[in-house]
C-alpha cells in the first residue's frame, strides 16, 4: 500500500476518496483487501471503492473537480497521490484543492466560510 501509517491514522475525521495512483498500481488488491489493510490501522470510517482518478477511465466526479478553476493542480492537473482533497461549497463549486501532503485538519480553518 502506498499510504504511510500516519496517513491512515490522520484520515479518521475526513472522508477521502480512495484513489489509484498515477501509474494505477499503487494500491494493490481488491476493495475487500484494502479495507482489511486499513482496518489493521484502526480505521473505522466508511471508505469509497477503488476508482481511477486520472486518464480516460477517470471517474466523472474527479474529471469535473480537476477541470474547475480552483480544482486545478499547482504542478499539472493530474492527481499525483492518494489523499488529494477538494473543498466544495454549498453551490457545488470547487473552492480549494489541497495537496496530499496537507493534513486533513488544515481544511477545518477554511470550512467556516462555506457553512
Amino acid at each position: 500500500m502506498c499510504a504511510q501509517a500516519q496517513d491512515w491514522r490522520s484520515a479518521t475525521a475526513i472522508y477521502d476518496f480512495h484513489a489509484l495512483d498515477i501509474d494505477g498500481n499503487d494500491e494493490p488488491g481488491d476493495n475487500a483487501q484494502i479495507k482489511a489493510f486499513a482496518a489493521s490501522y484502526g480505521v473505522k470510517f466508511d471508505m469509497f471503492s477503488k476508482i481511477d482518478v486520472n486518464g480516460d477511465d477517470a471517474h466523472p466526479l474527479w474529471k469535473w473537480m480537476k477541470d474547475q478553476p480552483k480544482g486545478r493542480g499547482t504542478l499539472g492537473n493530474a492527481i499525483k497521490w492518494n489523499f488529494t482533497k477538494f473543498l466544495i461549497n454549498r453551490e457545488g463549486q470547487v473552492v480549494k484543492r489541497y495537496s496530499p501532503m496537507e493534513d486533513p485538519y488544515v481544511i477545518e480553518k477554511d470550512l467556516p466560510a462555506y457553512l
